[in-house]
């Protein structure tokens, strides 16, 4: 028998993490959200009950899923007066967020003085791959969870062919801030060759032809580049949200006295962004400081 889901944050990835594993034949029972027609919205649609409280989750399922923005938001589903911790013996805590790596151990932590159990489960993907169940999904915690969780992660991961367990509590989230960190150095790069090549009078889509196949390539020139060119930043992450993992990023490498002047100049230009008011707006909307004549280039 499959065991019972449920979800805290019910925002685009969140929402169809749900529904995918609703239409491969597990019960949803119970989803909660801070934006409340959000998740009464989604309980409509897929038959789950649109709890008030955060203690009511844990209690009508097996497993709760956690997608939330933050390390603050995090912490505060678990730590709240009416957490998912209250009544949470025997239950199990999938935390997909994209957090620092110390705030999962502090989850799992906790957890296990509820008799509880946690994994991280962080996701390298984006909206359409909640959708279709083709997350790239790793993995961290012991080992005796996730072999508990697998049947349910691999119909999140492309039948379980972009499952990867990394190790301990913390360590998956590790890899998941080198993926950010990278990909959003590679974002700022290719915008600023767009920007440069666009000063310059040349042609963009021959430059995004001939980026794709030197050694300027990378998976951002086929995810971003034509969106920068056409300036359409309908949001899949977020500007806000790079900078906020780029500084993830940033901590562990201070943690480890090291340097990442890359890292860092990528974070001063999605923070620029965000002063800017446009942080709501997806990532490939740096391009918005490198173009010439965009919002971002006047040096304000």
């Amino acid at each position: 028998m499959k065991p019972t889901l449920a979800f805290v944050g019910v925002g685009r990835m969140g929402a169809n993490m749900a529904r995918r594993l609703k239409e491969q034949g597990y019960a949803v029972t119970a989803v909660y959200d801070r934006h409340t027609p959000s998740a009464q919205e989604l309980a409509t649609e897929i038959g789950a009950k649109a709890c008030p409280e955060l203690a009511a989750v844990t209690a009508a399922a097996d497993i709760i899923f956690t997608v939330v923005t933050d390390d603050a938001a995090q912490r505060a589903v678990f730590a709240a007066s009416d957490s998912l911790l209250a009544g949470a013996a025997g239950k199990t805590f999938v935390n997909c967020a994209t957090i620092s790596p110390a705030v999962h151990v502090e989850i799992e932590a906790a957890a296990a003085r509820a008799g509880a159990h946690s994994l991280e489960a962080c996701m390298a993907s984006s909206i359409p791959q909640a959708r279709n169940g083709t997350l790239y999904l790793m993995c961290g915690g012991h080992r005796a969870v996730f072999d508990t969780l697998r049947p349910v992660l691999t119909e999140l991961s492309d039948a379980g062919k972009l499952l990867r367990y990394i190790g301990p509590a913390g360590t998956a989230g590790q890899v998941k801030a080198l993926v950010n960190m990278v990909m959003n150095i590679n974002t700022a790069g290719l915008a600023e060759g767009l920007g440069l090549g666009a000063a310059l009078g040349l042609d963009p889509a021959m430059l995004l032809e001939v980026f794709a196949q030197t050694g300027a390539n990378s998976r951002v020139v086929a995810t971003d580049g034509q969106d920068m060119i056409n300036r359409d930043h309908a949001c899949y992450f977020s500007a806000a949200h790079a900078a906020k993992d780029s500084g993830i990023a940033l901590s562990l490498g201070t943690e480890k006295g090291l340097s990442l002047p890359l890292a860092a100049a990528t974070k001063a230009q999605y923070d620029r962004l965000v002063t800017l008011g446009l942080g709501l707006i997806d990532k490939s909307g740096i391009a918005e400081l490198t173009f010439p004549g965009r919002a971002g280039t006047s040096g304000k």
